[in-house]
């Protein structure tokens, strides 16, 4: 394993806050300490853990959490807080996000890291380089994947530091959310070039959208470690490991472009599905950093266009 030299302690013998991050980029101890423990029961106690009420001890918290991650609160809306679950869901202030007005475009539901994206061969997704995954394991059984069959995808991975609230990409309408429950590997990068059809082992939403023309979408945001939480406002939804209600859900919610969907208790994934038909936007490639509202997706044809003028 490749090591690098630390360097010295500070004065009062606590690490730095870049010495810890370092530290947890070295892949054999992150990969460690971030999956080779009991996941779920460390997920449970987290959701338990960040509800509790004590603007001290989520001060103190969020002083630890920084630590680890970039966290910038600059943007949030209110600056004290009086659980940790509180900045983890925190609102942003009006206008840090501007939404692309163009109707052709796409945008980006949250903030995010892109990871693997382009055209699918087929039926068949890839997670990182040389671990592929089909499309019918992470929609579920009960769901028919063809209509994206050949189209683009994108994966948006949400650090912990993040914003953590993800939005409609488009004017649409809400028709289908299945629910899936499973495993919470974390989702980085290290994991995903080491465990296969990650993203087809843990617990995941898949929620069906459908444009004004007709045309399908669909949004798969996926859970991880300490995130087994997701919050689906539209259908009035809080999923997680102890769900027990339908996994099979209609809608009939029409949505509006930029108008927020949910919540991810901590950070994880979101994957983006379209037909085919679309392109990614300029920028969009591996390792680029996108925010909510950014164009991320751009349709060819005028019929599969998101425009004011299809609706009546």
């Amino acid at each position: 394993m490749k090591t690098e030299a630390l360097p010295e302690p500070s004065p009062d013998n606590s690490p730095k806050p870049g010495v810890l991050r370092r530290l947890l980029q070295q892949e054999d101890l992150n990969f460690l300490l971030t999956n080779r423990v009991p996941r779920i029961a460390l997920t449970r106690f987290m959701g338990w853990f960040s509800q509790i009420r004590s603007p001290g001890l989520a001060r103190l918290s969020i002083a630890v959490w920084r630590l680890f991650t970039d966290l910038d609160l600059s943007e949030a809306r209110q600056q004290r807080f009086a659980s940790l679950h509180e900045c983890f869901t925190r609102e942003l202030k009006p206008g840090m996000r501007p939404i692309d007005p163009d109707s052709a475009v796409m945008t980006s539901p949250c903030d995010a890291i892109v990871g693997a994206c382009g055209t699918l061969a087929g039926a068949t997704v890839l997670q990182a380089k040389g671990f592929p995954y089909r499309l019918e394991e992470l929609f579920g059984p009960r769901q028919d994947t063809r209509p994206f069959h050949g189209g683009q995808y994108v994966t948006l991975r949400l650090t912990s530091a993040m914003y953590h609230r993800f939005h409609a990409p488009a004017d649409a309408t809400v028709e289908h959310v299945t629910y899936l429950s499973g495993d919470t590997w974390n989702v980085n990068p290290i994991a995903l070039q080491r465990v296969e059809r990650l993203f087809c082992r843990n617990e995941r939403a898949v929620l069906n959208l459908r444009l004004p023309g007709g045309t399908p979408i669909a949004l798969v945001p996926v859970a991880a470690i300490l995130v087994a939480s997701l919050r689906l406002h539209f259908a009035d939804l809080l999923l997680h490991l102890r769900y027990h209600g339908p996994n099979e859900i209609d809608c009939d919610v029409p949505v509006t472009k930029g108008e927020e969907l949910g919540w991810f208790q901590h950070g994880s994934t979101i994957i983006v599905f379209t037909p085919p038909g679309f392109d990614l936007a300029d920028g969009i490639a591996a390792g680029a950093r996108i925010r909510m509202g950014q164009a991320l997706l751009r349709a060819r044809a005028p019929a599969m266009r998101m425009a004011a003028a299809a609706q009546p």
